[in-house]
């Protein structure tokens, strides 16, 4: 089997294909497999450190507030239809994967027009514009959500499958208690892992702070703050010279590839509502503060966060609930309301779809 998977330059399109992958190497150990990107660096890196090959092409979004940048879009569109030709013919794959975002529309075109099986993903709840576009060209596609079976024109091209995620989500359960002593939480101390994307946030970086500086001195909680790699400077500069400074009971990161780890060792997860996040949290059993971002399209952050809330797994927070103290009250409140922690947890297992992967290997093997 040869699967070629186009991604976007981002977590959220990269882990479900590389769970996908998994999947197709483990029913063939045989399989090749390419992936096409961008070479942004995370993305790049990511699927560098899982050893697949992969390829590069010039693409990128369109500008929606800027439209003249689009003419560089443009141009790079056009250029990347010739590698991506050529990136087929060298390869000859039996079924051609895009995991959504700008990259998927111009590979999966090319690959339906040059006579090859094609599929789709889409992670959250609204599909993007280009995963819209990117419909027409697909054989198939993959919804994570009931939800978003509707926004499509063909549904009858669409199988909810749910989002894959890799299988360590799962693995890293059982380990818990190693995990907490290796991210140095001390003891019983009540666990809260904070963060805002793969490329972090500055309003969650914000929020994050204030809740570690509220929090300071307080040895039953333990907070765990991923920046991002560009906004990591100005988060230790604050904390150092703050009321945390010499308290503790804090840790920060810039960046995790074992995020996995960080679920378990957590007691409740603060983070943005992207579909991939949604998805890690409903796998590792979590309760968790959804906080969707105010600026992506059609606001489905939003429609993500409020699926595990109206399951009553998740506590929605739009972003300006983040101000003064209401992150801080809402954390102190769920950590003393252990039964309702946990009630939420259970309601977010509830909620995992944990053959996603399968169900799309099944499609890309033909059963």
């Amino acid at each position: 089997m040869k699967v070629l998977i186009a991604s976007s330059s981002t977590g959220g399109h990269i882990y479900p294909a590389l769970a996908v992958a998994e999947e197709i190497t483990k029913r063939d150990p045989g399989a090749e497999i390419l992936f096409v990107g961008t070479k942004w660096e995370i993305a790049k890196d990511i699927v560098k450190a899982s050893g697949y090959r992969q390829e590069f092409i010039e693409a990128d979004g369109f500008d929606r507030k800027n439209p003249f940048n689009n003419v560089k879009v443009f141009y790079g569109l056009l250029k990347s239809a010739g590698d991506i030709k050529r990136i087929l013919k060298g390869f000859s794959p039996d079924v051609v994967l895009g995991s959504g975002g700008y990259v998927s529309g111009p590979v999966l075109r090319v690959a339906k027009k040059s006579g090859y099986r094609t599929m789709l993903m889409e992670q959250n709840v609204i599909p993007g514009a280009a995963n819209k576009i990117a419909e027409k060209y697909a054989d198939r596609v993959f919804a994570a959500f009931d939800d978003t079976v509707k926004y499509f024109k063909k549904p009858r091209n669409v199988i909810v499958s749910g989002n894959p995620v890799r299988a360590e989500f799962a693995a890293a359960a059982a380990d818990r208690d190693l995990l907490r002593e290796k991210y140095e939480v001390p003891g019983g101390a009540f666990c809260v892992l904070v963060f805002g994307g793969s490329q972090g946030a500055g309003a969650m970086n914000d929020a994050g702070c204030r809740l570690i500086e509220s929090l300071a001195g307080n040895e039953g909680f333990y907070t765990i703050l991923i920046t991002g790699k560009q906004l990591l400077a100005p988060v230790l500069e604050r904390l150092a010279s703050g009321p945390a400074a010499n308290a503790g009971g804090y840790k920060v990161l810039d960046y995790s590839d074992t995020i996995f780890e960080l679920y378990a060792a957590a007691d409740l997860i603060v983070s943005r509502a992207g579909a991939l996040t949604v998805t890690e949290i409903a796998h590792s059993g979590k309760a968790s503060v959804l906080v969707p971002s105010p600026n992506v399209t059609n606001n489905h952050q939003y429609y993500n966060a409020a699926f595990p809330a109206d399951a009553g797994a998740a506590v929605l927070l739009q972003e300006g609930g983040l101000e003064g103290t209401g992150l801080p009250d809402i954390v102190t409140k769920l950590a003393a309301d252990r039964p309702r922690l946990e009630e939420m947890g259970r309601k977010a297992a509830g909620l995992a779809k944990p053959d996603a992967a399968r169900v799309i290997a099944d499609e890309i093997f033909g059963s």
